[in-house]
C-alpha cells in the first residue's frame, strides 16, 4: 500500500493537467438564474446586492473572488443570471441564496424555490393558510 500511495500522488500533478486539457476541449457551461423579482418589487431586497454577494460568495476550486472566466454573474432587473463551467451545483446558489436572506434577516419571510430546472426564485411564504388556490 504504502508504494501505491507514492504512485498515486505522482499521479496527481498529471490528473489535473489531463482535467484542464479535457475541460478546454468542450466546456460544459450551466446556467442558472435566480429570480427576485416579488421581493424587489417590495423593495424588500435590491438584486444588486445579492449580484454583489455572488460574486463575492461564490467559491471556485475552495476559494472565493477567484471567479475568473470560469463563472460569470449578471443580472437584469430582478433576475440574476450565473453561467457557470461545470462542475457548479445549482444547489450551491440555493444555499448562497439562503445565506444572503438570513444576512438580511428575511430568511422567515422568504424562501427560495426552484420553479424549473435551471432557475431559483424568492417567494413569500404562504401565510394565508385556508386559502388554497396558491
Amino acid at each position: 500500500p504504502a508504494h501505491r500511495a507514492a504512485q498515486e500522488a505522482a499521479a496527481m500533478p498529471i490528473k489535473g493537467l489531463k482535467k484542464k486539457v479535457a475541460a478546454k476541449g468542450k466546456k460544459q457551461m450551466l446556467k442558472f438564474t435566480v429570480d427576485c423579482q416579488q421581493p424587489s418589487d417590495d423593495n424588500i431586497i435590491e438584486p444588486k446586492d445579492l449580484e454583489k454577494f455572488f460574486n463575492n460568495r461564490i467559491k471556485v476550486e475552495g476559494k472565493t473572488g477567484n471567479l475568473g472566466d470560469k463563472v460569470t454573474v449578471s443580472r437584469e432587473k430582478a433576475k440574476i443570471h450565473v453561467s457557470a463551467e461545470a462542475p457548479f451545483s445549482k444547489r450551491y446558489l440555493k444555499y448562497l441564496s439562503k445565506k444572503y436572506l438570513k444576512m438580511q434577516q428575511l430568511r422567515d419571510f422568504l424562501r427560495v424555490v426552484a420553479p424549473n430546472k435551471t432557475s431559483y426564485e424568492l417567494r413569500y411564504f404562504n401565510i394565508n393558510e385556508d386559502n388554497e388556490e396558491e
